[in-house]
């Protein structure tokens, strides 16, 4: 469901059965002259949209100002959009945190941005992991005080985290593609890969016409792309998230 549209006793049963709450994040960055800037966020939303159709989901309105950089292109004419990761850790504590006060405890933010390094973390995803950590441990001081985890009632902490109660799970970052896609499909910048992805989940978000007035490297292999690739790139990241998003 679109949180946007839920109701209030949607929210509230949503709460009461545990439902996941996905975040698409993401950045707008230049993708060569034959794809939206949009691509990355998209990639998110759009698989979110098929996923939902499998289990119950919420589904939070999109965050497209994320930490684009202009590694690829300057901004001027080509439309990346910067926000530094100071300011996003700083919002995405007070966004996390608010929706632990609503009550969710199953929340998941997705990212396909520069996550070939998501072991090591890159702007967005580390701030918003960054933030993420900081709202958990402001809501559990807000709930149980100072000294929580030191009090009696937490004598059974490591035994709870055995057990998978692990508040520390509440708030999740993941990549929309891990490392088991890693040489199965191409990963790449505007390129075949991501290309193909578009053509499959968004193809109004292409312009093949538009592939030969590329310049850059990175989008060489991006005529090879096709529907076909795309799909397969799309049961990967739909097997993905039906795990990811279990809680």
């Amino acid at each position: 469901m679109r949180y946007e549209l839920m109701l209030p006793h949607q929210i509230r049963q949503a709460i009461a059965e545990n439902w996941p709450v996905a975040l698409p994040l993401g950045v707008l960055e230049y993708h060569g002259e034959h794809m939206a800037v949009g691509m990355d966020t998209l990639a998110v939303i759009k698989t979110l949209d098929l996923i939902e159709k499998e289990m119950p989901l919420v589904i939070l309105p999109p965050f497209y100002y994320g930490a684009a950089s202009y590694a690829v292109e300057k901004p001027e004419g080509n439309g990346s959009v910067q926000v530094g990761g100071k300011a996003l850790a700083a919002f995405g504590e007070d966004f996390f945190y608010s929706l632990l006060r609503i009550g969710f405890r199953n929340i998941h933010a997705i990212i396909h941005h520069q996550t070939e390094n998501f072991a090591a973390g890159m702007p967005t995803d580390l701030a918003f992991k960054t933030g993420g950590r900081q709202a958990i441990f402001r809501f559990l001081e807000k709930e149980h005080g100072e000294g929580w985890w030191g009090n009696e009632a937490s004598a059974n902490y490591y035994a709870d985290h055995a057990a998978g109660a692990n508040p520390f799970n509440w708030v999740q970052v993941h990549s929309l593609m891990g490392p088991e896609m890693f040489g199965k499909f191409p990963f790449d910048h505007a390129g075949e890969g991501e290309t193909s992805l578009m053509l499959a989940l968004c193809p109004e978000a292409v312009d093949m016409a538009k592939v030969g007035d590329n310049k850059g490297w990175y989008t060489e292999t991006a005529k090879a792309a096709s529907v076909e690739v795309g799909a397969r790139g799309v049961e990967m990241i739909l097997a993905r998230l039906r795990t990811l998003l279990k809680g």
